[in-house]
């Protein structure tokens, strides 16, 4: 579907720069953010995301685990290996020959639940920081944008 812009709005549209750019350097600050206090607890915050995932969908499939988290099969097998490493997670045989499981420690649960703390703490700063209402109104103006977006991304095109 193709809008007609005014040409008031397309001026000033213009003058705006790249939106991809502006949105990279909002999603850098946001992640220093929380990265500053999921630090306290020795994490980073895609581990905290794995840690989470994995006690919410665990014991998981690699392939599931990384369709929800929308990774890559590399990323996920990166991303895990620190996991692994520290004893926080598990990678053991499937029910089958051919599957591999994740699945979270007992020291994993630990050092998610300590984890957590920081996280509602890093939002709870946000909050603080940004106002509730300007945390709200992102919040609808990114489920709004994805919504839009998602037919495009499913191959849908507005040419």
């Amino acid at each position: 579907m193709n809008a007609v812009i005014d040409p008031p709005l397309q001026a000033a549209l213009r003058t705006l720069g790249c939106t991809h750019l502006r949105l990279r350097q909002l999603v850098r600050h946001v992640t220093h953010h929380y990265d500053l206090e999921m630090a306290k607890a020795g994490l980073k915050t895609t581990q905290y995301s794995l840690l989470s995932h994995v006690l919410k969908l665990g014991p998981v499939r690699p392939t599931e685990l990384a369709w929800a988290m929308q990774f890559g099969a590399s990323t996920l097998t990166r991303n895990l290996k620190p996991l692994i490493d520290a004893g926080w997670v598990e990678l053991s045989a499937g029910p089958d020959a051919r599957s591999r499981s994740v699945t979270i420690t007992e020291a994993g649960r630990t050092k998610r639940s300590e984890a957590q703390r920081h996280w509602k703490a890093a939002q709870q700063s946000l909050n603080r920081l940004l106002g509730a209402e300007r945390v709200l109104a992102l919040h609808s103006l990114i489920d709004e944008s994805i919504g839009l977006l998602a037919g495009v991304d499913a191959g849908e095109s507005d040419q």
